[in-house]
């Protein structure tokens, strides 16, 4: 086992590597995300509502008929 003066030099040595995205691909990928999230809120609203309006239908036959 390293004494911990080696495992905290190794996790510099490895934090070092870490490549960050640049402020451009951070607001793109942002976009990109938030986009889906819209696109994804409205599949699934229009589901929502079908699913809503078939199963008022099937419950609305025995009131109704």
């Amino acid at each position: 086992m390293a004494n911990p003066f080696e495992f905290i030099q190794q996790v510099r040595a490895e934090g070092a590597k870490v490549v960050w995205p640049t402020r451009r691909e951070t607001l793109i990928t942002t976009g990109l995300v938030l986009l889906m999230v819209f696109l994804a809120s409205l599949f699934f609203l229009a589901v929502d509502e079908v699913l809503h309006f078939a199963v008022g239908f099937v419950l609305g036959i025995g009131r109704h008929g």
